[in-house]
């Protein structure tokens, strides 16, 4: 299978050479030239394997230039003791016909972990297929979460280094301490002043900078991503809506064949559009429910047809979802507009240079037949804890609960009774000060480890030792700068002297 850039004057490139890249020539993403059909039930034969065998045969299907010996062994070796749940991702049932697919057992303890758990595997089997020698540089800007995961990931890979900018003041305390104290002698991170969508602007400037690429090139360095913008990033993630679905079916909470519901809370549209891709694939899916917080141009969009970033920024309990500029909808405009560059390249023209581009009719009437968009605010996401909790037992974070708020009012607004599984994203224990508010407790005053160990007491529910562990771990990357500074940074962090070329 090759792979082409949205923007279409990017030459088309097999699965290996676009998770080496991240990011295509002409600032496009890549996507699959075609997506492979696994029918509706990928696992025959599978039954007793586990999800490391189970997400090798949905991978094998994308990465066509990986052997499925190398897919298993990579899979194997990211689906392991590193995940606190022998099922990796498993599902919980709740009352309402709904099922929750865990993301969150890995060793960050967030949806990001299914993904870079594996992708620093791959991206070290394409390296080793390259002729030229030369150390990948893995550049991310995160909200939150896909930070500590690449950092965790990529610690101390041969022949890659990692450097991770995110928003000063814009992440939880547990997100910014998982980054600032992340061991390893190839690692760097950076807080920037200004929010996601700053961090974001900034690193696709460092990646579109002929000067800046011409001196990484100098001294052997390769730049590339950790964001879902790359495909080895995205690929992963479709994998879990199928075992999600093979779980609700050996359940019995869905008949094989028959349709369910996707709920996703999200922010850059990453993990909603791995959904819409396991659809593509044949996984029987009616409507995929995006799920907004108090930053709602998702929603907006979906039920408007106008995509619109000149409005204001909120910090939310939810940060991970604090984003104005969802980079992983290019895809998904890709297949609006009929696989059409020229179409995708002038709606990106018109949101860099005017802020906004709004859809034709008929791509609006396929983007709401497809797609569900709601939002929920504060007081939303914390009654969505509160009654999931008190009235189910379960314990949920912040952004899953914008996904079960928002499930509830599609129920509402539309009748639907179609069983739904709801992606959820975080620990609770990772934004525990939220939680506790929900819960009806006062979290002001205290320290993260107070509010650790009271959500473990009312919960009954044990504090991962990567949390406890934080207390004791020294801050080490410590450094804040501005957008304009962060190219700086990175030339600090690889040593490489400004304005200097080593020839």
């Amino acid at each position: 299978m090759e792979y082409i850039s949205t923007r279409g004057s990017a030459p088309a490139i097999r699965a290996k050479k676009a998770i080496i890249k991240g990011i295509a020539e002409d600032k496009g993403l890549y996507v699959p030239s075609a997506f492979p059909d696994f029918g509706t039930n990928p696992f025959a034969g599978l039954e007793k394997e586990d999800y490391a065998a189970k997400a090798a045969t949905i991978l094998q299907g994308f990465l066509t230039d990986y052997t499925p010996a190398e897919l298993r062994t990579a899979c194997r070796a990211a689906y392991a003791e590193n995940f606190d749940d022998p099922k990796v991702a498993p599902v919980r049932f709740l009352e309402g016909k709904t099922a929750v697919l865990e993301l969150w057992h890995g060793p960050t303890l967030a949806f990001k972990d299914m993904a870079l758990q594996l992708m620093p595997r791959l991206l070290s089997i394409a390296l080793q297929s390259e002729s030229e020698r030369y150390e990948v540089v893995i550049l991310v800007a995160t909200s939150g979460d896909t930070g500590k995961a690449a950092l965790e990931g990529f610690a101390d890979a041969p022949g890659v280094r990692i450097f991770v900018f995110y928003p000063h003041g814009g992440v939880s305390t547990i997100q910014r301490l998982q980054m600032v104290t992340q061991r390893g002698k190839n690692v760097g991170a950076c807080a920037v002043e200004g929010n996601f969508d700053d961090a974001q602007a900034g690193v696709k400037e460092i990646f579109s900078d002929p000067a800046v690429n011409k001196k990484f090139n100098a001294y052997h360095y390769r730049l590339s991503s950790a964001n879902s913008i790359n495909w080895g990033r995205l690929a992963p993630q479709i994998a879990y809506y199928f075992t999600g679905y093979d779980d609700m079916v050996m359940a019995g909470k869905v008949q094989a064949g028959h349709p369910i519901l996707i709920c996703v809370p999200t922010g850059n549209f990453g993990n909603i559009l791995a959904a819409y891709y396991a659809k593509q694939c044949g996984l029987p899916v009616s409507r995929l429910i995006c799920a907004s917080n108090r930053n709602r141009i998702l929603a907006d969009f979906i039920r408007t047809g106008i995509y619109d970033r000149r409005r204001d920024f909120y910090r939310t309990e939810s940060p991970s979802m604090d984003i104005l500029i969802s980079s992983n909808l290019e895809r998904l405009l890709f297949e609006l507009a009929g696989r059409q560059p020229a179409v995708v390249s002038g709606w990106m023209g018109k949101l860099a240079s005017q802020g906004w581009y709004d859809l034709p009719p008929d791509s609006l009437r396929q983007l709401q037949s497809l797609f569900y968009g709601g939002f929920a605010g504060h007081r939303d996401t914390l009654k969505a804890i509160r009654e999931a909790f008190e009235r189910q037992g379960y314990l949920m974070d912040p952004h899953t609960a914008v996904g079960y708020s928002v499930l509830q009012k599609y129920r509402e607004e539309t009748g639907d009774p179609t069983p739904a599984l709801l992606a959820s994203t975080a620990s609770p224990f990772k934004f525990n000060e939220a939680v506790l508010e929900a819960l009806g407790r006062d979290p002001s005053g205290k320290d993260e480890f107070t509010l650790l160990e009271e959500l473990a007491a009312i919960s009954g529910r044990p504090i991962a030792d990567r949390l406890i562990e934080l207390k004791s771990l020294p801050e080490v990357h410590t450094k804040v700068c501005t957008q304009q500074g962060m190219a700086e940074k990175l030339y600090q962090f690889l040593g490489i002297q400004k304005g200097w070329l080593p020839f």
